[in-house]
């Protein structure tokens, strides 16, 4: 499998290829993605796991059986705990998101999917997402994952981003371009 340079370049990208290299081996590409998922929620929701994988001062020992902890409260599969306490013996577990968003990443580009994150003035219907998602899968040539966004300083429109790439189709965008327009 043949993963983006600049993913398996960094630290963390090296961490969630091989994470994912031993998934992929043992066939638990999918239930790992959901194992990191739940973690990477449960890191968002608790400052206090937060500031656990973060802090200097707490020994790789100390982390490691916490982070073991955890992993029970939140079921998560054999792999993901064992990968769990490499990070924390290693001293690795402040790079913890940045892994789990690697892993997510390298996953979809095994599967063939791309992420698109998308931004709207107002929330979106499941009908407009799904019609959305048919439209990038056709312009891409893969399956589009949607991540919705609402910022209402849009005003109107959508702001898409694959990759790299940025479709702005925003009236805040219109506006600002007629305004620049005008001023000659």
């Amino acid at each position: 499998m043949e993963n983006s340079a600049g993913i398996t370049a960094s630290l963390q990208g090296r961490y969630a290829s091989a994470l994912f290299d031993l998934a992929n081996e043992t066939g638990v590409v999918s239930p790992v993605e959901a194992d990191l998922e739940k973690l990477g929620a449960a890191l968002a929701a608790s400052d206090d796991l937060s500031n656990l994988i973060r802090n200097p001062l707490v020994s790789r020992d100390a982390a490691g059986k916490a982070l073991n902890s955890v992993a029970g409260v939140l079921e998560l599969g054999e792999v993901t705990t064992k990968f769990l306490g490499v990070l924390a013996a290693n001293g690795r577990l402040s790079a913890l998101p940045q892994v789990i968003a690697a892993y997510g990443s390298i996953a979809a580009a095994a599967r063939g999917e791309v992420t698109a994150q998308v931004t709207s003035a107002h929330p979106l219907t499941d009908d407009q997402i799904a019609a959305l998602s048919a439209k990038l899968a056709a312009r891409e040539g893969k399956t589009v994952k949607i991540k919705a966004d609402v910022d209402p300083e849009l005003l109107g429109g959508l702001v898409v981003r694959i990759g790299s790439q940025q479709i702005d189709s925003s009236i805040r965008t219109r506006l600002n371009s007629l305004a620049q327009a005008m001023k000659g």
